[in-house]
């Protein structure tokens, strides 16, 4: 029999497995340890994967960003679940809306796409706290992602209500998730608890089943890989642009001396703070990388294919030698860009791609439609002082000394602490707090006046004068949790006592502030003329609501918003929170605003909280493209 008959018999009795399976309704998904790969329903199998995260994304874009994915030629894609996404508020659970992680699933699914999920339950991600609620914080001692009996017991009960969900998800099961991450990146936490892994294992495996591929990722060194993985459950590691890749898979072959090659997170960018220069990398690089890589065999996922945004409050911190806040958009000069659009990036990505795997014939779906709005005028609605009626009407909390966010159940946004001046202050006189107990940027006012502004690292006393009872008033600002590193216990709030010159400052009452809530509600362009008091004082300075409307043409298309001469502070369009603006600092200069939050029939309502000072000429700018690179060096 001649070689080219012994192979069409092979190949057909292959095709005639694979057929068998399909009609049987058998599909596997397996780690072959002997040939250094994955099997896919018994066949060969290798991935070329990019993250997305559908808590950045807006719903309604999810199939865009999906198609133009699958068009680059991605068999697979990355997401993360993010546990304080789910479960806000302690024991209520929310899947639905942007928070559909099904429908999403689904939508891949429908697109071809094939899903590596990371549930956790700690993510990174640049996310808030690492997707870690906040409420476990109310056990004051606890120590996150170990052993601890109340952390293990809440991680317990979130994982019986997600995994279920997950599990006729799994390709296994008629799904498209092929692998499931058991937490991420372990070896970076200095807790290296191997019975915290053990109890993940165990859940993953009651709840998924035996037969699903669970993996490790880990960053790459040696200590990262010994205290990141686990016996039963397969080490990844992840590097970019800057390391060795033949070096670097070296050592996964260390910890995995047979199985596939596996980059969980190839960098295609990386992320930004304020103040920083606007992270890139360079194009070329990536590609080259890529190239070597999949030549070789390995299964690459891009961290990150598009980034989007970080709405609201859910961006992440790091504190390292100082706490510095993730920015609002997480663009991540990635291949699709926070709007969702293709980049030059994309493109050499493809070209890349198509020399290893087919990529589906047709053009590229196009960018999104953009529209400059122009400016639109604002006006002053009052300082925050002022309106507390509205923004928290249960009232205050009375304390002798201050209260944590987490203490009072306030666990984003804005707390107002209001205590009397002890006595006259003729000369101004400073108020320190000690223990750099500022989480993260408390404002300072006396009777309504603004004084300054005390922030965590930087700035640890100001000066205030005042006559005895008048109202010092102290807004707190959460600028997002620490996600990455041993100090993920990222208490907010005032963490101790103020000194006022010899006094300790007593007899607090703490105001939370339901801004979301309020505005979402309507407030403050439902009923302006008769629901607020005027001001104590025509001041810009200081934390200042204010209020327009943006009369669409027709259209609501993406666009961006520009707060040029604004210092620092949070918008919201149409009761949906955009996220913080800082162009004071940068360097991001742009708000995302995607189109299917804009009404292209009835005003659209925007309300701008500035907390430091607004510009003379209070109006913002609508355009039609970014700007994330652009550091104000006067900050």
């Amino acid at each position: 029999m001649n070689s080219r008959l012994v192979l069409t018999s092979a190949l057909c009795i292959v095709c005639l497995i694979i057929h068998s399976n399909a009609v049987s309704g058998t599909r596997t998904f397996s780690i072959d340890y002997k040939n250094n790969r994955f099997l896919k329903d018994g066949a060969p199998f290798q991935f070329v994967s990019g993250s997305i995260h559908y808590s950045r994304i807006p719903r309604f874009y999810w199939k865009d960003r999906l198609l133009k994915m699958h068009m680059t030629g991605l068999n697979a894609i990355q997401i993360y679940v993010p546990w304080n996404y789910h479960e806000t508020v302690q024991g209520v659970y929310k899947f639905s809306g942007d928070q559909d992680l099904e429908h999403f699933l689904d939508l891949a699914n429908q697109t071809g796409l094939l899903v590596i999920l990371r549930p956790g339950p700690y993510i990174c991600a640049e996310w808030e706290m690492g997707g870690l609620p906040a409420w476990l914080l109310q056990k004051p001692n606890i120590i996150l992602r170990s052993s601890d009996p109340d952390y293990l017991q809440a991680v317990s009960n979130w994982l019986a209500v997600l995994l279920p969900k997950i599990r006729p998800w799994l390709y296994i099961n008629g799904g498209n998730v092929i692998s499931v991450q058991v937490e991420n990146e372990y070896g970076s936490y200095f807790a290296c608890d191997y019975n915290y892994m053990r109890h993940l294992r165990t859940l993953f495996r009651f709840f998924l089943g035996e037969d699903v591929v669970l993996f490790t990722t880990d960053g790459n060194t040696d200590r990262e890989m010994i205290c990141g993985t686990l016996e039963g459950l397969y080490a990844t590691i992840d590097f970019g642009t800057d390391t060795n890749f033949t070096t670097a898979f070296s050592r996964q072959r260390r910890f995995e001396p047979r199985g596939p090659l596996v980059n969980s997170e190839f960098y295609t960018g990386w992320l930004d703070h304020w103040g920083d220069k606007h992270a890139q990398v360079d194009t070329q690089k990536v590609s080259k990388m890529l190239g070597d890589m999949l030549s070789t065999g390995a299964n690459v996922n891009m961290y990150m294919f598009e980034g989007g945004t970080n709405f609201g409050y859910w961006n992440g911190a790091d504190h390292d030698s100082r706490f510095r806040s993730v920015v609002t958009s997480y663009d991540y000069d990635a291949p699709l860009s926070e709007a969702g659009d293709p980049t030059e990036k994309l493109l050499a990505i493809r070209d890349v791609i198509k020399r290893f795997f087919p990529v589906p014939e047709g053009p590229m779906p196009p960018a999104t439609p953009k529209f400059a709005y122009g400016f639109v005028n604002l006006q002053k609605v009052g300082n925050i002082s002022s309106l507390l009626d509205k923004l928290s009407p249960q009232g205050p909390i009375k304390s002798q000394y201050p209260l944590t966010f987490e203490e009072i159940k306030q666990y984003y946004g804005f707390v107002l602490y209001r205590t009397k001046l002890p006595r006259t202050l003729a000369e101004a006189t400073p108020l320190i707090t000690p223990l750099n107990g500022v989480h993260d940027r408390a404002y300072v006012s006396v009777n309504g006046v603004y004084q300054g502004l005390l922030e965590r690292d930087i700035t640890l006393v100001i000066k205030v004068m005042g006559q005895a009872g008048d109202q010092l008033d102290i807004l707190v600002e959460n600028m997002g949790r620490v996600n990455f590193g041993t100090k993920i216990n990222d208490h907010k709030g005032l963490l101790g006592n103020l000194i006022l010159g010899k006094d300790v400052l007593t007899d607090w009452q703490i105001y939370p502030l339901d801004i979301d809530g309020a505005i979402a509600n309507g407030w403050p362009h439902s009923g302006f003329k008769h629901t607020f008091p005027s001001a104590k004082n025509n001041s810009s300075a200081g934390p200042v609501f204010y209020m327009g409307t943006l009369d669409s043409p027709g259209l609501a298309w993406d666009t961006f918003l520009k707060l040029r001469g604004w210092t620092k502070g949070q918008v919201w369009i149409n009761g949906v929170n955009l996220g913080r603006y800082w162009p004071a600092r940068g360097p991001q200069q742009t708000l995302y605003i995607p189109g299917p939050l804009l009404s292209a029939s009835r005003p659209n309502n925007i309300t701008v909280l500035e907390l430091e000072k607004a510009p003379s000429e209070t109006r913002v700018l609508f355009m039609d493209r970014a700007q994330l690179n652009s550091t104000n060096k006067k900050s």
